[in-house]
């Protein structure tokens, strides 16, 4: 099949293929003969004084190569792991130095305070647990709110009263004014509980040290190998060229993967003290207790609305907590992020949020499918709701009144919006989820003795990442085509999508070209994925990769053919004089054989425009009032993702969102003891993901409107879902509740709070 037909085609992925045939190359598939094993000790206790620690015994221990502990890491010269974030906050950003082994304090269960190499894993674990150290136990505290309180444990000299930083943005003047000459305003304490990612393939790497070249090749579960390659770099206090970072396939990342964690940094010194390959792999309960966590935040938010329902104002303050560290970029989550999208797809004329960054006794907060979009979405969307039921006006119809509907717009928060069907959408979603029955299916709920209640939402994602990315396409001498990108997949799909593209622009059959990603050696720059960037930022590069080939193309071809340029027509991968009646043409790949090397191209393409994915979505749950269980029985999602590149591709992104964001309303929560500090969800036995039987059929129907931000006009679908779930559930299950006068509930909506909440109401 030629490119013409490709862009737009629901093509089953290609990748599929070695995975479902167990041919994946994943960290544990590589071959690690002779390599030594590592494991962490970490820390049982939430807070406390690393008294002393005695190795002596463990190291005596069959197999044992070595034992790192802190002091270890300043004998070889080690500096704390960055926190790399670009936050403009009120007073500087508060970064206490994190490094990789604590230092006379542990901060959070799971802080890791040493790193024991031996021949097999079991020989590893077995010295781990004889290491002796002697803890003074510390008061904790775990909650962001509590932790700001003048009478809680001080984490840290640098960071009175446990603040990070304050973060404020929009205008505070505007917001108040109109607060003032408001008719009516309703008001929200909201909590955004915290989760973890849980990938399908937890973290692990294989690092090997080169003494010749004094080089580092670590290879690892990550999602953007050069952010980690220069983040390693400041930590070793190297030269960047001298560590190579490769991801092989990535079962999962969600965010959680973009960052480097003390884990590899301790593979990597282990493998160049002993000059052996080091290999770590992580257990799950391990990667609870030191993969950064999500969300958790805490938020008190208003709206003001005029005598008319039109939205005047919205004000939203917010306490997040950011664990015992601040992470790589943990600080963006909760302020540029969510700052952003405040506000959602309605025409709000002043919006102002004020953002207080606490460190607790918990694991460290980091970006996290969606990354603040989803907690900005919440606030708007959970206020209008109860707007709604305060005036007694129509959920639909209030939504409709206050939505944006024309464009360019600029938002309150300074985002310029290109192009959007938001009212269109949200009549679609009436329609697709046949609100016009819930009547009847109520009825028949209640006759059941059940509880019915259906929700509405919106959403609105701003889609960039970091800006600019970086493409080259080269030639083989076999006839095949090398894409290599500066972005990343870890189960997108881009194996499959990306050569559509070139298939398309270079008429060329798309079983010809092979993406090369991932490696800080083959890809000489790039951002790797997050903020759903990829098809966007890496599309836009690829497309002028493309131009420079077919641009050199051209001019070679017209050598060939002594005939002018501008006289030659390309399709279907070949160049043609045009009217000639011989038909003299030549094709794009006999010129690449011809001249070698010649027509590869690269691109730094420095695109820095946000996209703005949106979408109205609509569920439908049925709660059982004797035991609080809530059924999610429809979801429907009427979203717009610009162009499709693969259609098939992009709704199994946004149902796999969808399944997160409706795990984070009912399932999923990392709570943590408030007095010992220690973490009640340490495990799958605990922390609950969602299962196919917990799921209705996800119906999801796109609906393109084109942006004119990127050359294929594609605005980016890979966090959608986990940004468009959580307020559509809750809203379905407090319209559920709303005849026992219960007007808010906090994610996630258990049977036990259900219940509860059911039994104070009567």
């Amino acid at each position: 099949m030629t490119a013409i037909a490709q862009r737009g085609l629901s093509r089953r992925r290609v990748e599929d293929d070695r995975f479902l045939r167990g041919l994946g190359h994943f960290i544990e598939d590589i071959d690690t003969a002779g390599a030594l094993h590592g494991v962490m000790l970490r820390s049982p206790h939430a807070h406390a004084r690393i008294v002393a620690i005695d190795t002596a015994a463990a190291r005596a221990m069959p197999g044992v190569h070595d034992i790192i502990v802190a002091a270890d890491l300043r004998a070889e010269g080690l500096h704390p792991m960055p926190c790399v974030a670009k936050v403009a906050t009120l007073e500087p950003l508060i970064i206490p130095p994190r490094p990789a082994l604590a230092e006379a304090r542990v901060r959070h269960v799971g802080d890791p305070v040493a790193f024991v190499v031996a021949e097999t894993p079991a020989q590893a674990r077995d010295a781990a647990e004889a290491i002796e150290i002697d803890y003074e136990m510390l008061p904790a505290v775990t909650d962001g709110a509590a932790a700001l309180r003048p009478d809680a444990p001080a984490l840290w000299d640098q960071a009175p009263g446990n603040l990070a930083f304050r973060f404020q943005k929009g205008d505070a003047a505007a917001v108040e004014a109109a607060f003032a000459r408001a008719a009516t305003i309703v008001s929200l304490d909201l909590v955004n509980n915290r989760v973890t990612a849980a990938p399908m393939e937890v973290r692990a790497a294989i690092a090997t040290w080169d003494p010749a070249t004094q080089s580092f090749l670590l290879e690892v579960t990550g999602q953007g190998v050069h952010g980690m390659r220069d983040q390693l770099a400041t930590v070793f206090g190297m030269p960047r060229d001298r560590i190579r970072v490769v991801a092989p396939d990535v079962g999962g990342g969600f965010g959680a993967k973009n960052f480097i964690f003390p884990d590899y940094v301790l593979t990597m010194l282990a493998a160049r003290r002993l000059g052996r390959k080091v290999r770590w792999v992580s257990e799950r309960t391990e990667d609870f207790l030191s993969t950064v966590h999500g969300r958790d935040n805490r938020t008190h938010a208003r709206l003001a609305l005029d005598a008319d329902g039109r939205f005047l104002a919205l004000h939203a303050q917010t306490v997040a907590n950011m664990g015992a560290y601040l992470s790589g970029s943990g600080p963006g989550s909760s302020t540029n992020s969510p700052g952003t999208a405040m506000g959602g797809l309605y025409d709000i004329p002043a919006v102002f949020m004020d953002v207080r960054g606490a460190f607790t006794n918990t694991v460290p907060i980091d970006a996290y499918r969606g990354a603040g979009k989803p907690e900005a979405n919440y606030v708007t969307e959970r206020l209008v709701d109860l707007a709604a039921r305060r005036l007694g006006i129509d959920a639909v119809e209030l939504r409709r009144r206050n939505l944006i509907a024309s464009f360019p717009h600029r938002t309150a928060m300074g985002m310029t919006i290109d192009c959007g069907e938001f009212r269109a959408n949200l009549d679609r979603a009436m329609t697709a989820a046949d609100v016009a029955g819930f009547a009847q299916r109520r009825a028949e709920s209640e006759a059941r003795g059940r509880l019915r209640g259906l929700g509405i939402a919106h959403f609105m994602e701003t889609s960039r990442g970091a800006p600019g990315e970086w493409a080259a396409v080269r030639f083989g001498a076999d006839g095949t085509v090398a894409l290599a990108l500066g972005t990343q997949s870890n189960g997108q799909g881009h194996e499959t999508s990306f050569p559509q593209v070139a298939a398309d622009l270079l008429g060329l059959p798309i079983g010809i070209f092979r993406l090369v990603q991932a490696d800080t050696r083959d890809v000489a720059r790039g951002h790797g994925h997050g903020g759903a960037r990829s098809l966007h930022m890496g599309g836009e590069a690829l497309v002028r990769a493309i131009d420079l080939v077919l641009a050199k193309a051209r001019s070679l071809a017209a050598q060939l053919l002594q005939a002018p340029s501008a006289s030659l027509g390309f399709a279907d991968g070949r160049f043609s004089v045009v009217d000639d009646a011989a038909g003299r043409g030549v094709a794009l790949l006999d010129l690449a054989r011809e001249a070698p090397g010649v027509l590869d191209a690269e691109v730094d393409s420095d695109l820095d425009l946000v996209t703005f994915p949106n979408g109205c979505q609509v569920a439908e749950v049925e709660i059982d009032p004797e035991t609080g269980q809530v059924k999610l029985d429809r979801y429907t999602a009427i979203d717009d993702y610009g162009v499709l590149i693969n259609p098939m591709l992009t709704i199994g992104q946004v149902q796999g969102g969808l399944a997160q964001g409706i795990g984070q309303a009912m399932f999923e929560e990392v709570s943590y003891d408030t007095e010992s500090g220690q973490i009640l969800a340490a495990s799958l036995m605990d922390y609950c993901l969602p299962r196919a039987q917990d799921l209705p059929p996800l119906d999801v129907t796109c609906i393109e409107v084109p942006t004119g931000s990127n050359r294929l006009g594609v605005k980016g679908s890979g966090q959608a879902g986990c940004i468009g779930a959580p307020q559509t559930v809750i809203h379905a299950v407090l319209d559920a509740l709303a005849p026992l006068g219960i007007e808010t509930i906090d994610m996630p909506v258990t049977p036990n709070k259900v219940w509860a909440a059911i039994r104070s109401a009567r």
